[in-house]
């Protein structure tokens, strides 16, 4: 899972550690918050600039994998 180094950063003196975007102050959770409540990543996209559409992507497939591993562990 290297590509959470690329995709999500947690920092003690960024939002007390919460798991952000690289290079924001967006946490992650609020991506899939917004999927959650039937927002479309666009919308997520326009009202947070700072992330890009790559970024964004990137954590879904990341929690994708995380969820596959969980489910199907070796």
């Amino acid at each position: 899972m290297s590509s959470t180094l690329r995709v999500v950063h947690s920092d003690p003196d960024i939002l007390g550690g919460t798991p952000v975007f690289i290079g924001t102050r967006v946490p992650i959770q609020t991506l899939l918050d917004y999927l959650e409540a039937g927002d479309s990543l666009n919308e997520f996209l326009d009202h947070f600039p700072s992330v890009s559409r790559a970024q964004a992507i990137a954590a879904l497939e990341l929690a994708k994998e995380m969820l596959i591993a969980y489910a199907n562990p070796t």
